[in-house]
Order: structure tokens, then sequence, then C-alpha cells
């Protein structure tokens, strides 16, 4: 009895760190995005004006939301491109980092200066050496010339046209070979992962590996009894943030397409609509998939 109530108290301490660990976001949130927030779910079923200092809103409905999916030739176009695109990513980058991850937390030389160096991609994809990168005219020629130099002697394209050939056309494998193409891509939104993965694997014990070892455990078999599991959580967690991180991509199709209604054409409310349905899925996608994948995740301090 005793022992259930010191558990008891542990969690409840643990619970309590969790949440003053996020009490800033929780009062940030309140304080400077709930009501901007509210705005904008108001402004989606208005149509809005903007005049001499003042925004007039007049209530429409749903005539905004209709319009983003019967009306505007684009919208539902870019939302039927970027979700199975978003999903076949963040498997490309759970998988790339994870195996990264297994191979950086090994003992070997000069491992701190391999691990900063497979962290430069979150460097790289900074606001400023992103921008630095997209608006470089001498970068942008160099990546025209490789592209078009490897264009003739490019080994998927050669293996795609093997496959191909040999009948083996499935859709699972131009799905593997559009990762590979995009690999860049992968490696630069994968850094923030690998370091919660090597955070995950420092946290299991070496002992639990000596133990599988001396009775006869292969690593192949410890990957999958110890490893997995143990980092189970760690998965559902990057799962999360790599889900989010690319839906907010600035060139991701849908949030060019929202920018350009909110910007460029100046119509608020229909690009109001836009981000709240987009946002929507989204919330949605990740709520089903956690749900999924929760149910394969373990705690070893589950009672």
């Amino acid at each position: 009895m005793k022992k259930a109530k010191k558990y008891t108290g542990l969690q409840k301490r643990k619970a309590i760190a969790g949440y003053l660990f996020i009490s800033p976001f929780i009062i940030g949130f309140l304080l400077f995005l709930f009501k901007p927030l509210f705005e904008s779910l108001y402004m989606s079923f208005c149509e809005v004006t903007l005049g001499a200092g003042v925004v007039d809103m007049k209530w429409v409905g749903i005539k905004n939301y209709y319009d983003a999916f019967r009306i505007d030739p684009d919208y539902l176009v870019n939302l039927t491109d970027v979700l199975p695109q978003m999903i076949l990513y963040s498997i490309g980058i759970i998988v790339f980092s994870f195996f990264v991850s297994l191979l950086l937390n090994q003992d070997f030389k000069a491992r701190g200066l391999v691990r900063a160096v497979f962290f430069l991609p979150v460097i790289m994809s900074s606001g400023v050496i992103l921008g630095l990168e997209e608006n470089n005219s001498l970068m942008a020629q160099i990546a025209d010339t490789v592209e078009a130099a490897a264009a003739n002697v490019s080994i998927t394209a050669v293996l795609e046209e093997v496959l191909e050939t040999a009948g083996v056309g499935t859709r699972a494998y131009n799905w593997v070979f559009e990762i590979i193409d995009n690999i860049y891509d992968i490696a630069t939104a994968s850094g923030i992962q690998i370091i919660i993965f090597i955070s995950g694997l420092q946290s299991i014990s070496s002992s639990m590996y000596e133990a599988a070892y001396i009775e006869g455990c292969t690593k192949w078999e410890s990957l999958w009894k110890i490893t997995f599991p143990m980092v189970s959580s760690i998965f559902l967690v990057n799962w999360i943030y790599t889900v989010v991180d690319f839906s907010m991509r600035s060139d991701n199709d849908v949030m060019s397409k929202i920018d350009k209604v909110m910007v460029t054409e100046l119509r608020y409310g229909p690009a109001s609509a836009m981000a709240w349905c987009y946002f929507l899925i989204i919330t949605l996608f990740i709520a089903i998939t956690s749900f999924l994948l929760s149910k394969a995740v373990y705690y070893n301090d589950e009672k």
C-alpha cells in the first residue's frame, strides 16, 4: 500500500514538473496569441474591408469556406498534394533521423564533431541562412548547373527505368525514389529529431544490453527487443514535431496559397478560412496518428 502511494506521489511530482515546464508557453499563448487566434476565426466568417485606420467585418457565414473548396481552383488541389507529401516526408525524416542517431550514439573518436556536423542542418534551415540560400543568385546558378550536369547520370532514374522495364512499376518504389531524390531536404529537416533520438538512446541503461548479450541476444534482436520499445515514446514525440514542422514550411503549397490570398490579394476572410481548414485537418491527422502510435508506446515506469 505504501509503495502504491509512493508511486502516485512520484507521478504527481512529474506532472507538476511538466506543467511548470510548459507554463511559459501557456502564459504567452493566453497573453499574446489567444485574442489574434479568436479574431482570425471570426474573420473567416466575414468579408473583411480595410479602410483608413479601420477594419470593417461583414458577417457572411460559411461563404469563405464554401469558396475555398468549391470556387477556388487551387486550394483543394494543393491540399490533396501536400497531405500525401507530408506523410511521405515525415516517415522518411523519422527513419533517417533514427538510424543516424543510432550511428551517432556509438562510441568512436571525434563523436562530438560528427554530431555537430549532423546538427548543422538545424543552423542551415534557420531563417537568415535559408534566406541567403534562396536569394543568392550564385547559389541558384550553381544548383542549376549541378542539376543539369547530373540530369543524364541520375542513378535513381536508371534504376526506375530498369524496374519499369522489368514490370515492377509500383507506387511503393516510386515513393522510395522520391525520398531518395529529396534526401537533402530530409537531412536538412532531421537535425532536431536526431538530437531527441540521441537523448532517448542515452537514457537506456547499458546493463540491459549487457544482460541481453549474456543471454545470447544478437545486436539485431537487441534493436527490436530493447532499443525500439525503450524509445517508442520518442518516436511519438518526433512524429508530432515532424508533422507540425512540415505543415508550417514556407515552401508548402498550401501555406504559399494562404500567403498569396492574404498578402497579395488582401482577401483576409478567405485566407483565414483556408488557414483554419488547414489547421483543423492537420490537427485531426495528428490526433489520429498519435492515438494509433500511442498504442505501441512502451512506458517502462507503468504499473
